[in-house]
């Protein structure tokens, strides 16, 4: 043992010194360790720096470049639009070059916060490695602040270019309306042979390009010509057919809905219109696929396409809102004549206002003399004037009593002849820029003002209570889909909503276009309203807001799915209990919320980290304000948990019985057997004492109470008892029935007869039959069931009182009122002894509340006699 002790103390010694001496070595490799990982992070931060100036750089470059653009092109609308975007992509590409550096910074400056300050003159000194880190990272901090002041100077200097862009697009919009030319026989001249030798010219071109298609591009002119042809029949194909039923008019309708007179414009201006600029896309693009045009022609023939679809567009909406024929659809109260004039007119501005916007794409494409400019916004916007003027002159009003059409009411009469005549002023007296720009106005932006307009009617008019419900698609939902008026009211509201969204998608940035907007600036504003909304420091996402929302939807759905899929297929085919599958499945939900939730909100763009310090700084007022509320929620899943009811069972809770219908987090509904609902939170039903007849099974015993005579035989009443209830089938043998005399009654021998049901919810009935074959049975056997019965004598004193004897000499009335008085009170009096005399004999005069036996001896002595 000696020896063992010896060897133990000497391997401990020898382990000892071996830690000692590997201490050293150890701490070398740690701080070979740790310089190794400085020395690889320091590596990653230089690269990065050298990352960031590497972008920095390009962006100061490209920044030079626009500016240089900027200057080159300051009298072309279209390519300061185009730099203006350029401009603020490049401040978005700053900032992403940017944000690994400050997350970097972010880094640096909390570790230098946790360093702290070196220490004071006089204090002890620090860890060098302290030291050290705090030295690396000071001089870090600085090399980043150098790069994020330059990031900073770019993105100002790319922001004030944006600026001065969208100042010098202000100027030159401004310029091009108010600039004054006169017009003079000079300027008419030289318009007249400018407009000769451009005609030509362009005669020669369009001459040379067919001729050119027709030798070099005849294979790619036929296929675009078939293919066009084919998008034609497709597009006739959707209006005609597949959306007729949204559309069409019929004449056999005298009386139509309000609502389908407006969705029927709404939607016969809109679907042809979209039909055809599609067509007219389709083409543009087959040309250019297939090369068939020369690029100068192609730019005026895709000009003659958007004019023949905006022409289009005002003879559809023209059309759509007069209906010439059909006056049961009109939505103003033309007549057939006056409504074929107002088509006529605005067709005849339409075309008007195309012919001088194809003239100018020609002439720019043709680089014409600028006389060719202003000749065309002369001629145009006098014309049209002219229309406008001749329009405030005709009688268009339908007549009340059937006579000759009526004018215009005043202020539209006014109205037209005052823009008529501005247009007219504006154009003689040199303002053709502005003259031409107002006609534009009149004609395509009043048409998709109106277009709008009928739109917003319409959404309005869907969503009304009880309205989408009577229209064709509401009608046939409902058949299909079994809905019913309510879900067709939500369903129409939601319609209602999405026509208000369309409307307005469609038709501000159609407003825009025609109010000098160019399509980039229309993007561009496009974009930033759907990702980045700015108020205050808050950025509010649309497009996130849109994509959260479809993924929470999308949670939901999957969540209903996957509890369908579960309960249907799992927990039937594993016959799992009934109270188990609800509580899983209300688990899921809460689940499957709470998960699309946090997706949604996410993808929305919310800091979740925000809302925690919201939720922290809210735990106050929801420890007092909503303590109920959060203990009935805790009390549910505890419910959902222990299970002591499932959906089904018969529960008493208090003065509540009854079946439970709904367990929720915060409150149970119980159906009682009067078919009442009762919200009983779920705080009680965990605090209290619950009674469940059908926790386990619902295997439940029942009674039936029988009284009879005291002249019965007790034994022959049991074994009747028996007897019957053996002879009921749903009345189980094991437990096997049983019968209990229960006590000597005041009128009878009471029994009790014990069995058992498999169901207790058929006990009711069972009991029932039990009573009626008991009764019948009864009535064989002549058993009596008694029912308290007793004779009462009374014994009253005929002499008359001493009142009575007073009163004997009085006058007849006094007489006979004293009498009926003393006879009120006598009876009153015998009530009250009688009530007395039967409360004494009930009970012995020791007062231990048994019956009587000698007083029940008595009265049946009485009863016999």
């Amino acid at each position: 043992m000696r020896r063992l002790i010896v060897r133990c103390r000497a391997a401990a010694v020898c382990g000892a010194l071996a830690i000692l001496l590997a201490l050293p070595f150890v701490a070398t490799t740690a701080h070979a360790q740790a310089d190794a990982t400085k020395s690889a992070v320091a590596a990653t931060v230089e690269a990065l720096q050298e990352q960031v100036k590497s972008e920095l750089q390009k962006a100061a470059a490209a920044l030079e470049q626009l500016k240089k653009k900027a200057e080159n092109v300051a009298t072309d609308d279209a390519q300061l639009a185009h730099l203006k975007i350029n401009s603020d992509e490049l401040s978005k590409q700053i900032t992403s070059a940017m944000e690994p550096l400050e997350s970097r910074y972010s880094l640096v400056t909390k570790r230098l916060e946790e360093i702290g300050a070196p220490p004071a003159d006089g204090k002890a000194p620090e860890d060098p490695d302290l030291t050290s880190d705090r030295q690396r990272l000071q001089g870090e901090k600085t090399e980043m602040n150098t790069i994020r002041s330059d990031a900073e100077v770019l993105t100002e200097e790319a922001a004030k270019l944006a600026s001065q862009i969208s100042e010098q697009r202000r100027k030159l919009f401004a310029e091009t309306l108010l600039r004054r030319t006169e017009i003079t026989p000079e300027i008419l001249e030289e318009t007249a042979k400018a407009a000769h030798n451009e005609g030509g010219e362009f005669l020669s071109k369009t001459r040379s390009s067919l001729e050119f298609m027709w030798n070099f591009k005849r294979t790619g002119f036929f296929a675009a010509l078939f293919f066009s042809f084919v998008a034609a029949a497709f597009f006739m194909f959707l209006v005609r057919w597949a959306f007729a039923p949204i559309i069409r008019r019929e004449n056999g309708d005298e009386n139509p809905a309000y609502i389908t007179r407006l969705s029927r414009a709404f939607w016969s201006t809109l679907v042809p219109t979209l039909a055809v600029a599609a067509f007219a896309v389709t083409c543009m693009f087959l040309l250019h696929y297939f090369k068939v045009l020369r690029e100068d022609i192609a730019q005026i023939f895709y000009a003659f396409l958007w004019v023949l679809a905006g022409v289009y567009f005002v003879f559809r909406l023209s059309l759509s809102i007069v209906t010439p024929g059909k006056p049961a659809w009109r939505l103003i109260n033309v007549s057939d004549r006056g409504a074929r004039r107002l088509i006529t007119f605005t067709v005849l501005m339409a075309v008007v206002n195309g012919i001088g916007y194809l003239v100018g794409q020609a002439t720019a494409v043709l680089d014409s003399p600028i006389v060719l400019s202003v000749a065309r916004g002369f001629f145009s916007s006098v014309v049209i004037g002219m229309l406008v003027f001749v329009l405030a002159f005709i009688h268009p009003m339908k007549a009340p009593d059937g006579g000759p059409d009526r004018p215009w009411p005043r202020f539209i009469r006014m109205t037209l002849m005052l823009m008529g005549i501005g247009l007219i002023l504006m154009s003689v007296i040199g303002y053709i820029g502005l003259a031409q720009f107002a006609a534009t106005q009149i004609v395509i932006s009043g048409a998709i003002l109106i277009t709008m307009y009928i739109g917003f009617l319409t959404g309005h008019a869907i969503s009304r209570t009880h309205v989408f419900g009577k229209t064709s698609i509401g009608m046939y939902l409902g058949e299909r889909f079994k809905l019913s008026e309510i879900q067709l009211d939500q369903l129409g509201l939601v319609l209602g909503l999405a026509v208000y969204v369309l409307v307005a998608m469609i038709g501000i940035p159609s407003i825009m276009l025609q109010w000098g907007f160019r399509g980039a600036d229309v993007w561009a504003i496009s974009i930033r309203l759907f990702t980045e909304i700015k108020i205050g420091n808050i950025t509010i996402s649309l497009l996130g807001i849109l994509v959260g929302a479809l993924l929470f939807g999308a949670g939901l759905f999957v969540t209903k799915w996957f509890q369908r899929w579960l309960d249907r297929n799992v927990m039937v085919r594993s016959q799992v209990d009934v109270g188990v599958r609800n509580s899983v499945n209300t688990a899921l939900g809460y689940a499957g919320v709470a998960i699309a939730g946090l997706i949604g909100i996410s993808a929305a763009g919310i800091n979740l980290s925000s809302l925690a310090l919201v939720a922290g700084a809210l735990s106050l007022g929801i420890g007092f304000g909503l303590q109920t509320i959060v203990q009935n929620f805790v009390s549910g899943l505890i419910l959902l948990a222990e299970r002591p009811f499932k959906v089904g069972d018969w529960v008493v809770a208090g003065p509540t019985e009854g079946f439970v219908r709904r367990i929720s987090v915060r409150a149970t509904e119980i159906e009682t057997f009067q078919n009442q609902s009762i919200i009983v939170p779920n705080s009680q039903l965990i605090n209290a004492a619950v009674g469940n007849w059908t926790l386990r099974n619902s295997l439940a015993r029942s009674e039936v109470a029988v009284s009879v005579g005291y002249d019965s035989d007790p034994r022959k009443v049991m074994d009747i008892l028996l007897e019957i209830a053996r002879a009921q089938p749903t009345i189980l043998t094991v437990p096997e029935p049983n019968v209990s005399f229960l006590r000597f009654g005041e009128f009878s021998l009471d029994f009790e007869l014990r069995f058992y049901l498999a169901d207790i919810l058929s006990g009711g009935p069972v009991r029932n039959d039990v009573r009626i074959s008991i009764l019948e049975r009864f009535r064989e056997e002549g058993i009596e069931m008694p029912f308290p019965k007793r004779d009462i004598d009374i014994h009253v004193n005929q002499q008359p009182t001493g009142l009575m004897a007073t009163i004997d000499g009085a006058q007849p009335e006094v007489d006979k009122l004293a009498r009926q008085q003393i006879d009120r009170r006598r009876k009153a009096a015998e009530a009250r002894a009688d009530e007395l005399d039967r409360t004494d004999d009930n009970y012995d005069d020791d007062g231990d509340n048994t019956p009587d036996n000698g007083s029940r001896d008595d009265a049946d002595g009485e009863d016999a006699r």
